[in-house]
């Protein structure tokens, strides 16, 4: 795929670029929580404003019904990036209609507009090729050159991410490119030992991945609500715990294919158990306790790893050259609940290895955990993006880039 300097070279100067770019930021009523995909896209919407572009960015940000709604406003996002890039940033309050029309015709050589919620707009998720198509022209009318930098959403065959690319000259921004670079290493010619690390709640939302994986990596270590059902595949009594029972086969079916393989599979061996799920909100203090994982009283669900298991995974970890993580340990969002996730990321600063935290949730909990990210190989903006890539998947928006 035509990279983004090979773009400047052939010149920008006076032309409308439309930038894809990733801004799904969390939300705080108008606040922002976390900005890290908004500094991501920075760099490549810096560079082309400095080499004389006129610089449309858009994005989707979470998940209108394909109409406007307040709640999902650009807005914030498009104030932190004038923040961030130190000018002012123009917006348009519609993604095709007369506001975008006429801010787009506004921009001046090497200025910057943001349009609104690309998926305020049925045409950009439709699963309909004609309506995506016909969305996709009109976003083609605003522009002369495509540039694809949100990683966050290539996995999605969308009219911004899919369509629009054949319709314009295009290339790919300095951050997807950044992306697939360190995607390659953990697929092709990965240097060893290779340890994944997969947290969150649901094993069939890693299913795809951990099949892949089995061919590739040398250990996986489980964490998060999805550990529960990898425990009980195993005999063991969980309690109130989140469980998949339907997934239990194709973890049994997983469980041996490893020890054919010789791959480790390492889970909790103790976790810390509530009665209750905690007030994410209040974040006040709850009585819990550490209990072995294979002892989990009836009543009591699994919240977060236990302080052995810490020592274990971080163990696990110490002597990998490579690590792919993607996923959070426990509730992290609480304080008492975030040890397991603030250990896997605590071991990765302290590996020497090359070390990848997997976009979403793993991503936000460096964050909010208070870790340097510069401590860190890559963290990646695209979480989905980055597990499809993993298991194999041909991915919409960066097939669509390809010359």
């Amino acid at each position: 795929m035509k990279t983004i300097d090979e773009l400047l070279a052939e010149g920008v100067t006076g032309k409308r670029v439309f930038v894809r770019a990733d801004l799904n930021v969390p939300l705080s009523g108008t606040t922002i929580t976390d900005d890290g995909r908004i500094r991501a896209v920075r760099p490549t919407v810096e560079k082309l404003a400095a080499a004389g572009a006129r610089v449309i960015v858009a994005s989707h940000l979470g998940r209108p019904k394909g109409a406007p709604d307040p709640a999902f406003s650009l807005a914030p996002a498009a104030a932190r990036l004038g923040e961030l890039i130190g000018a002012d940033v123009a917006f348009a309050t519609d993604t095709v209609g007369e506001s975008a029309r006429a801010t787009v015709a506004a921009l001046t050589d090497g200025k910057v507009a943001v349009i609104e919620n690309l998926r305020f707009n049925p045409g950009e998720t439709s699963k309909d090729d004609a309506e995506r198509g016909a969305f996709a022209d009109r976003l083609a009318e605003l522009a002369d050159v495509y540039v694809g930098d949100g990683f966050g959403a290539v996995h999605r065959k969308h009219a911004s991410v899919f369509d629009l690319p054949a319709r314009l000259p295009h290339a790919a921004g300095d951050l997807i490119a950044t992306e697939v670079g360190v995607l390659k290493k953990l697929t092709e010619k990965v240097e060893r030992p290779y340890a994944v690390v997969l947290g969150g709640s649901k094993v069939s939302d890693k299913l795809g991945v951990i099949d892949h994986l089995l061919e590739r990596a040398d250990r996986i270590l489980i964490g998060g609500g999805m550990a529960y059902t990898f425990l009980k595949a195993q005999g063991h009594e969980v309690g109130s715990s989140l469980l998949q029972e339907d997934q239990i086969p194709a973890v049994l079916e997983y469980l041996e294919r490893a020890k054919e393989k010789g791959v480790e599979f390492v889970l909790p061996v103790d976790v810390v158990v509530s009665e209750q799920f905690p007030d994410l909100k209040a974040k006040a203090p709850t009585e819990h306790r550490t209990v072995p994982a294979d002892a989990i009283p009836a009543g009591f669900m699994g919240l977060d790893n236990g302080p052995e298991t810490n020592k274990l995974y971080a163990s696990k970890l110490a002597d990998a050259v490579t690590v792919f993580w993607n996923g959070p340990m426990g509730v992290f969002e609480h304080p008492d609940y975030a040890e397991g996730t603030r250990a896997v990321a605590q071991a990765l600063v302290d590996s020497s290895g090359f070390s990848v935290v997997g976009g979403g949730d793993s991503a936000a909990a460096v964050r909010i955990l208070g870790f340097d990210e510069n401590a860190f190989g890559h963290i990646s903006t695209g979480g989905g993006a980055s597990l499809e890539y993993l298991e194999g998947k041909t991915l919409p928006g960066l097939a669509a880039l390809e010359d």
